[in-house]
């Protein structure tokens, strides 16, 4: 019995023994990415990498962030999430290149600690509610700006990071590389690598307190890095929700509606039309619009309209492009909030002109070509017809139904004879549209395959 206990004993340590190596070495940290214009679709996205790395206990959850900034709520959202996660949430611009301007720096100084690569930047906070009638990009004015900087500050001092830089985010618009930024106080540590990171961070201390836990000592001896990218859906909506896809495909979209209902038939410009301009409007949703200037693009492209069917000498066509210009210009100025990087709005006022003055040379040029072929078409289609040759499709007694072209036509014998399904016949006349057909003989202008 004694020998029997002794083995069931040793048995007992062999299946015990590698649960609890597995549970020394089975220390996590969860590596997420974001990258793009910072949208209130983003604050899902943040809020599932955090709860993700909470439900496997992570040590903690970097999240690689490279964005130019984006709408002010929504990051206010991110901040929150953040600042109630139960593991450590590390900040950290990567790769070389990146930036972490506006709203990003906002979510990097209220994380629980911050790093960067090498190349990057941090900074130009300076908030912007979008365009002006003229095209200019419009300051927040004194009372919102003040807002900003009032938070900015309270961020950084809950922090212990540096207010006056982080002031100077915003009335100064300064924007730091990473040895600035590091000399500064503003983060924490540069790092090439996540890898190196984790070396760097171990036994850092976190600089704002853990929901439930605390300030954290980090501890990253002997963690394995699970990596967490984003989904499918992460990916369309980030492509979607940048300010210059989502103007493109709006107006790529309308065109297309535009271009389907003048040239009925095929139903692929609508078709595709649609689908554009369902994902332009979802994309302008995340970020945030100015229906009005939604109401001056399509009023624009029906200038365009007016002028390809009725040309007035260029006057829908300038009425047009400017009701595209400034309808692109007013989708960005319906005062939202946005801490969006200025150079970002610049880049989109010049593809707003472009865009415009490629769709007026389109309709001006193209379409109107298509609508004056059509015509000439429709006045010419009596001699056309004349000669081709198709098939009958239902039996001429005297009249039936042939095919022609492709198409079905109703059809009656000149002679009152009798044509059977399958034979040949020739167009010799039309009476409005029914034509007038012969048996064939000989060779003719087209035959039906």
């Amino acid at each position: 019995m004694g020998k029997r206990l002794v083995l069931l004993a040793v048995l007992l340590v062999f299946l015990i023994a590698p649960s609890v190596t597995a549970g020394s070495h089975g220390r996590t940290v969860y590596v997420a990415k974001f990258e793009g214009v910072i949208t209130s679709y983003s604050v899902d996205q943040f809020s599932r990498y955090i709860t993700t790395a909470e439900e496997n206990n992570a040590e903690a959850l970097i999240i690689e962030i490279n964005t130019p900034g984006g709408n002010g709520e929504a990051m206010q959202e991110i901040i929150q999430h953040i600042q109630e996660s139960r593991v450590p949430v590390i900040i950290y611009v990567y790769p070389r290149g990146a930036i972490a301007a506006s709203a990003g720096t906002y979510i990097a100084l209220g994380s629980h600690l911050i790093a960067m690569a090498p190349g990057t930047s941090i900074g130009a906070c300076e908030p912007i509610l979008g365009y002006a009638s003229n095209g200019s990009i419009i300051k927040a004015p004194k009372k919102i700006r003040n807002f900003y900087i009032a938070y900015i500050k309270s961020l950084a001092e809950e922090s212990g990071r540096n207010t006056t830089a982080a002031e100077e985010f915003i009335t100064e618009d300064l924007s730091l590389t990473p040895e600035e930024a590091l000399k500064a106080h503003v983060i924490e540590l540069i790092a090439e690598d996540p890898s190196e990171l984790l070396k760097k961070a171990n036994g850092m201390k976190t600089k704002i307190p853990v929901s439930g836990r605390g300030y954290v000592t980090l501890n990253f001896t002997d963690v394995r890095i699970v990596q967490m990218g984003p989904s499918f859906k992460d990916e369309v909506v980030k492509f979607i929700t940048d300010p210059t896809v989502a103007y493109v495909l709006l107006n790529i979209g309308i065109l297309g509606l535009f271009l389907g209902f003048l040239t009925p038939g095929w139903h692929v410009p609508e078709t595709a039309g649609a689908i554009m301009l369902v994902l332009g409007l979802i994309g302008l949703g995340y970020f945030g619009y100015n229906t009005a200037g939604l109401v001056l693009i399509f009023l624009g492209m029906l200038f365009f309209v007016a002028e390809a069917l009725t040309p007035t000498f260029g006057l829908f066509t300038v009425a047009g492009v400017i009701s595209m210009i400034l309808g692109g210009i007013m989708l960005f100025g319906g005062g939202n909030g946005y801490l969006i990087k200025s150079s970002t709005f610049s880049m989109l006022r010049i593809v707003i002109i472009l865009t415009s003055l490629l769709i007026a040379l389109f309709f001006v040029f193209g379409l109107a070509a298509v609508i004056r072929d059509r015509r000439r078409r429709a006045q010419t289609g009596k001699e056309e017809m004349i000669g081709l040759r198709g098939k009958v499709v239902q039996e001429l007694s005297p009249e039936g139904m042939i095919k022609v072209r492709g198409e079905l036509w109703r059809a009656v014998s000149k002679t009152g004879e009798r044509i059977a399904v399958g034979e040949t016949v020739e167009v010799v006349g039309m009476n409005g549209l029914t034509l007038i057909v012969v048996r064939a003989e000989g060779p003719g202008k087209e035959r039906e395959v």
